[in-house]
């Protein structure tokens, strides 16, 4: 059985997820429900839900606030974030935390339960079917699982995941963990099998992909989103994984996988 975590702020839709849903049915178990992020966070820590389904307005810390936070600390299962809030930049900042879908309050029991049976199969990070990114995601929580991992490797790994679309290099993160570059890039090649390099790279083709793949940003969009800047660049960094351009891999994606473009639009 999947542990499934709830928060939401307003009690009526929160007692009514949890209590009148057929949870078990759909092969899951509801661990915990919290009113807002900060205590769902607490509970993130302590429960380990599998699945987290979360509001992103609520008081105190909000669902996206909240998702970053466990996402930094390595704690995040799957996300589901559900909303009565129609806003582009939510969708955005949904979808850069690796959300696995979307679901529009009132919560509709026929959609729920075709997402609990996608993620219950294993199928997280909200990729359109049939439509294969480019690049798979890093596997961050295999990396920061591991207890004896270098304390700088382990906050190179954290800048990666949560700041690739900032100006990262290992030699700033060397200078300010106090280290030496060839140091820090010799012990992260040998905790993650590739250089730094490589891997902000990974991670931000695949960010860059998930955008694409909603139909919902321009190709200029992506690339200044996701820390490539120069246009130019992002395409021939993107055709070199890919094997084609970012404009021919969203006219497969609007052929392939128009599902993900209709969740998303649904909240713009």
């Amino acid at each position: 059985m999947r542990k499934v975590l709830i928060v939401e702020d307003e009690e009526i839709i929160r007692r009514g997820l949890v209590d009148t849903i057929d949870w078990s049915g759909m092969g899951c178990v509801v661990v915990g429900d919290a009113a807002d992020g900060r205590a769902g966070l607490e509970m993130i820590r302590s429960l380990h839900p599998d699945i987290v389904m979360t509001d992103i307005r609520m008081p105190r810390m909000d669902g996206i606030e909240m998702a970053r936070a466990a996402r930094a600390e390595g704690i995040l299962g799957a996300l589901v974030f559900f909303t009565s809030y129609s806003d582009f930049t939510y969708a955005r900042e949904a979808i850069r935390l690796d959300a696995a879908d979307y679901l529009l309050k009132p919560v509709d029991e026929r959609e729920l339960a075709k997402l609990m049976e996608k993620l219950t199969a294993g199928v997280q990070g909200g990729d359109a079917p049939g439509v294969p990114l480019p690049v798979a995601p890093l596997p961050w929580q295999d990396w920061l699982a591991d207890e004896g991992m270098n304390p700088y490797v382990r906050q190179t790994m954290q800048r990666i995941r949560q700041s690739f679309a900032e100006r990262l290099s290992i030699e700033r993160l060397a200078d300010e963990f106090g280290v030496s570059a060839s140091y820090l890039s010799r012990k992260f090649k040998e905790a993650a099998h590739q250089t730094f390099g490589e891997a902000l790279t990974r991670q931000r083709l695949y960010m860059a992909a998930r955008q694409l793949a909603t139909g919902i940003y321009r190709v200029y969009e992506v690339a200044e989103q996701n820390g490539f800047g120069d246009y130019k660049n992002f395409c021939t960094v993107f055709k070199k994984y890919a094997g084609e351009s970012p404009t021919d891999f969203m006219k497969h994606c609007k052929k392939q996988g128009l599902e993900i473009k209709q969740d998303v639009s649904t909240m713009i």
